[in-house]
């Protein structure tokens, strides 16, 4: 697997993971967290990437919140390489002030933008794929994107249409939609040239300075204005002062949608048929299909649990008694699940949460409540 120094991945890291409510916290947030083994999120992206690219080319951007704690946890990366956002803007302004640093330090960089909480099951292929799409993002005026063959009509992820074949797993993208309802999902499904957006782009930064310069006008100044101040005193001033400015917006709408109008043959977009275990960790639900996923066993504690009974339990040890599909974190204690099925469980010290699987996705919703109660203390 060859380095390249025209590579550089940039990491997303500025989500608040709502929806892993009560162990995502403002100060802790999902992506620094060891949700799928011992290091955090954060820690397994870059360490999957390393082969790719020099520790000097990554770059994270983050939020203030936990800018120290991403620090810690990368001590291989310089302070500079992890910035924090003044405020959040999403995805648009975060990748384009990515862009337009890069393009000053480097006009032949590629960059690779990803999200900083997704888990691979086959970093082997993960970066083989990758190596792909740098070709392709090299070659041109290109964008490459990573699409996911969907298992299942969901409604939580934006979805790519393909259309003609370039070479193997490589297809020219259509149109980009963004979380459709049931019935169109379905249909995207039975269609069987849609792919799950997985969030993965590759592209130069001179194709994405020019994409924000067309489609992002009023935006693209101010990202250009704080990256030429990069490494001055003005920096963090500027910084402060612009980034409001910018339109909060995901890269989704801002690029990819208006790009792909411009039609199959003349938008330059490409898609690679990610066929390696990629899992959007979106709620404790989905980390529970995670764990379970292929072995058709739990993941108990104690060993002597029936392993047909497709429990999850990170604990100091537990039983089980007809019962089936549960998620249950409580480290500290013993924990005993008797006649309950697809329940989640997840205690911290000042915080319990109870729902089911089904209802997992509205987790987010309690960090709403505790905003608007101004419980700070549990945010």
């Amino acid at each position: 697997m060859a380095i390249s120094k025209n590579f550089y991945p940039v990491i997303l890291a500025g989500g608040s993971g709502t929806r892993f409510w009560p162990r995502s916290r403002k100060n802790m947030a999902k992506q620094v967290l060891a949700l799928n083994g011992k290091e955090t999120m954060i820690q397994q992206t870059v360490a999957r990437l390393e082969p790719l690219s020099p520790r000097e080319c990554f770059w994270v951007i983050t939020n203030e919140n936990v800018q120290e704690i991403i620090r810690k946890q990368l001590r291989q990366l310089k302070k500079e390489q992890i910035i924090a956002e003044p405020t959040s803007r999403n995805t648009a302004p975060a990748i384009g002030l990515a862009a337009f640093l890069l393009h000053r330090l480097n006009p032949d960089a590629i960059i690779g933008m990803f999200p900083a909480d997704h888990v691979i099951g086959d970093e082997k292929r993960f970066r083989a794929d990758l190596e792909r799409g740098i070709k392709i993002a090299a070659a041109g005026e290109n964008v490459v994107v990573m699409g996911v063959q969907p298992t299942r009509a969901e409604t939580g992820y934006g979805y790519i249409e393909t259309g003609d074949k370039i070479e193997s797993d490589v297809m020219r993208v259509r149109r980009f939609t963004e979380k459709p309802n049931a019935e169109k999902a379905e249909e995207f499904v039975a269609a069987g040239n849609f792919f799950w957006n997985s969030g993965i782009f590759l592209w130069s930064a001179r194709t994405l300075v020019n994409a924000l310069r067309e489609h992002l006008s009023e935006t693209a100044p101010y990202l250009e204005a704080i990256a030429a101040a990069f490494g001055t005193r003005k920096f963090d001033d500027t910084f402060r002062k612009l980034y409001p400015k910018c339109e909060n917006i995901s890269i989704d709408y801002a690029v990819l949608e208006p790009r792909s109008a411009k039609g199959e043959h003349s938008s330059n977009l490409y898609c690679i048929r990610a066929d390696f275990g990629w899992n959007d960790l979106g709620s404790w639900a989905a980390l529970y299909e995670h764990h379970t996923a292929g072995n058709g066993k739990s993941v108990p504690n104690d060993e002597a649990i029936p392993m047909a009974e497709l429990n999850v339990v990170e604990s100091k040890g537990s039983f089980s008694l007809q019962a089936e599909g549960n998620y249950v974190h409580a480290p500290k204690k013993f924990v005993a699940t008797i006649g309950v099925k697809n329940i989640v469980v997840v205690e911290t010290d000042d915080a319990l949460l109870i729902t089911t699987r089904e209802h997992s996705q509205d987790v987010g919703k309690i960090v709403k409540h505790l905003q608007e109660k101004k419980l700070k203390k549990l945010l």
